[in-house]
């Protein structure tokens, strides 16, 4: 047992740290932590779980000695091993910025019991003192979880519905029909359980997320009464993916109330998998049903009343009206209105109101996938292939492709939905266009359902622009804002979204704009620097040396491009002055440096994928220290880059330092390993190092600086 001078046992402490991407953030904090524990005569063993797994992992005896257990990380931790232990839960940047906090507030925090699931709830619940992000981004992670797990059921519901009516299926004053006996109908059926479990998912996913699996159960069959409106007397239209959010977000918390509640010591085993989610079902259902569903059933009934006290109205704004209605929900109660209200009167001859709005139905699938496509910067990649799926569901009148867009972002999503619904909607209303099925998209017009073909194209086409436009112009907004406030908060999973999430804020394009024709000073050879500082080397014959020098220097030169982060970062690729004044030129810049090794395939794609990287969190460590790092098949084999800012690189540190040592790393996707993440991990942990760091600052030139690189081991 160790002990103080004073005999006193010193107090054990264990902490575990994670960052989402599992890279840089994770072994920061753990160094932080261990480093104030030192200085404050703490035992601690940290815990890292970062992308190349769990390193240092606790014993039975480890947490059994523990006297607390610190959980620095920004994604789910088991806690089930620590029952009978005070557990104190918050964000991994609280453990880079604030260890010292954290190990005081551990001796205070509650014990951590049984029955209360196996991993630490996103609120922190459970947990004293601070977390690092605040309950919005508790929030943004919460609905990020359901849209992830809801967009494979879009997809693949939207696009087996759409091939089944594209292949199948024929236009009928009744809608597009496929025979009962026709192949094809099968499909359609299974394209539509995937819809119909889409927003069970996402309902079921947010609550999962806030309350663990105790909350799945009420979520998904909240989710379930939210899309089936025949239940709380709505049947023409549920409440769709608005009423799946609020449903999600119930069951979380209500889960996490109840789990609050002192029961008997026997009752604790059954309550996570009987007692709370019997409880918890009942109560949700109940209140929805009773209580939010008859508003819905309200609206609906009252929105048909009022449409049918339009038909005499100006036709511009009937169409604006019912694009925007249309928009909004995307299926949900005030869709479903406007949809069924121009269905409706397609059988007394009025056809020119069902026109507008199958312009109107495929601008949000059409509109979000373009916006993509347009500023592909902007989103993730699954992002993107989200979007391509949806303007392939736009083609075929599916307005649910643009759910998970709207889901992840309703303030920027919504109204640019709602903008270029309203103009295809007028669009069409003033050029008097016509359909004569319920339903809408470009299909209708290929299968010749539609009057004025080539105006209901233009509608559909200014609309999905106006969408497009309109979108990324509210996300830059809404990114320069974060980016103005220097909000530290990605992924997560967008752009746009990063002052919600406990990552560091997504940064926007410096006012320096794309310089283009950055020039590349060249490195003076390494050889004879490094030469300088070998041993003195007895005399040689002249007419020896003369010939053998440059071959020796060569080989010295290409031996330490070996030893330095296994011979990914050599002379090549290290730069000593950037001349770039903001992150996006800083990347170029870079890239440029790489290429110079022949290892680079396509520079562009390289500074796309760096840039995309950027968006879902940005890679400034703090610190003076930037790591962007991008896998893409741009590049052939793994390289390093290192360069340095006198005047300092605004990256969004969370910190607000600017980054003045800033490495890139790129890898292939196919080469993306454990080795390659094992040196982010040793480089992440060197720069904790405040003496390596002002080594690497002082070094005159880039073989001094391969010298102070070659200490990563």
């Amino acid at each position: 047992m160790t002990s103080t001078a004073s005999g006193q046992r010193k107090l054990r402490l264990l902490a575990v740290t994670a960052c989402p991407t599992g890279i840089a953030h994770t072994y920061m904090a753990a160094e932080k932590l261990a480093q104030a524990a030192e200085a404050l005569g703490i035992e601690m063993k940290v815990e890292t779980q970062g992308s190349i797994g769990a390193e240092n992992v606790f014993s039975d005896n480890d947490v059994r000695d523990a006297d607390g257990i610190i959980i620095a990380a920004d994604k789910d931790v088991d806690r089930s091993r620590f029952v009978g232990k005070k557990v104190l839960a918050a964000g991994v940047a609280e453990g880079i910025h604030h260890p010292e906090r954290l190990i005081e507030q551990v001796q205070q925090a509650p014990v951590h019991e049984a029955g209360g699931g196996g991993r630490a709830p996103l609120d922190g619940a459970g947990a004293s003192g601070s977390r690092g992000g605040k309950e919005r981004s508790v929030a943004y992670k919460a609905l990020m979880n359901g849209v992830s797990y809801m967009i494979p059921f879009v997809v693949v519901g939207g696009l087996l519905i759409a091939i089944s009516l594209a292949l199948g299926g024929h236009a009928t004053p009744e809608g597009y029909i496929i025979p009962k006996d026709s192949f094809w109908l099968d499909v359609n059926n299974i394209g539509v359980v995937g819809f119909t479990l889409m927003i069970p998912v996402l309902s079921g996913y947010i609550a999962y997320a806030i309350g663990d699996r105790p909350a799945l159960v009420p979520g998904m069959i909240g989710g379930w009464i939210t899309a089936h409106g025949e239940l709380y007397g709505s049947p023409k239209a549920g409440a769709g993916f608005i009423g799946a959010i609020v449903t999600g977000f119930l069951a979380g918390y209500l889960v996490l109330w109840i789990k609050k509640v002192e029961v008997p010591k026997f009752v604790r085993p059954i309550m996570p998998i009987i007692v709370i989610p019997i409880v918890a079902t009942t109560v949700l259902g109940l209140f929805f049903i009773n209580v939010i569903g008859k508003p819905i059933s309200w609206v609906f009934t009252h929105l048909t009343d009022w449409l049918g006290g339009m038909t005499g109205t100006s036709a511009i704004l009937l169409g604006a009206i019912l694009g925007l209605m249309i928009a909004f929900d995307m299926g949900g109660p005030v869709n479903k209105t406007a949809f069924l209200f121009g269905a409706g009167l397609i059988a007394t001859g009025n056809q020119t109101v069902m026109g507008m709005c199958a312009a109107a139905i495929p601008v949000m699938p059409l509109g979000q996938g373009l916006a993509t496509l347009i500023r592909r910067r902007l989103y993730s990649e699954q992002e993107r292939e989200t979007g391509m799926a949806a303007l392939f569901m736009g083609m075929f009148g599916i307005s649910e492709g643009a759910i998970p867009f709207a889901a992840a972002r309703p303030a920027q999503v919504i109204p640019a939905n709602m903008l270029g619904g309203a103009v295809a909607g007028a669009f069409a209303g003033l050029a008097g266009v016509e359909d004569a099925v319920p339903h809408g998209g470009p299909i209708v017009a290929v299968l010749g359902a539609v009057g004025g073909v080539p105006m209901f194209f233009l509608a559909v086409a200014i609309g999905t622009v106006v969408t497009a436009i309109t979108t990324n112009a509210l996300i830059g907004v809404k990114e320069r804002r974060t980016c103005g406030a220097g909000a530290a908060a990605p992924v997560n999973l967008g752009v746009g979204v990063g002052a919600l999430v406990p990552e560091p804020a997504l940064v926007g394009v410096g006012a320096g704009g794309v310089r283009t024709g950055t020039a590349l000073t060249t490195p003076p050879p390494a050889a004879e620097p490094a030469e300088q500082a070998q041993p003195a080397q007895p005399a040689q014959p002249a007419e020896q040396t003369e010939h053998t020098e440059p071959t020796e220097r060569a080989e010295r030169a290409e031996r330490a491009d070996e030893d330095v982060l296994s011979g990914y970062l050599t002379s090549q690729t290290v730069k000593v002055q950037l001349a770039a004044g903001s992150k996006e030129d800083a990347i170029r810049e870079m890239a440029t440096m790489l290429a110079g090794t022949g290892k680079v395939a396509d520079p562009d794609a390289l500074v796309a994928a760096a840039f995309a990287r950027e968006d879902q969190g940005t890679t400034g460590l703090g610190e003076e220290i930037a790591v962007p790092h991008a896998k893409t098949d741009a590049v052939t084999a793994p390289i390093v880059g290192f360069a340095r800012s006198a005047e300092g690189v605004e990256w969004g540190s969370l910190d607000g330092t600017k980054a003045k040592l800033i490495f890139m790393i790129t890898v292939p996707e196919a080469a993306a390993g454990d080795e390659h993440l094992r040196i982010l991990a040793l480089l992440s942990r060197k720069l904790m190092d405040t003496g390596f760091r002002e080594r690497l600052t002082a070094a005159p030139d880039e073989a001094a600086v391969l010298g102070v690189l070659r200490e990563i081991q």
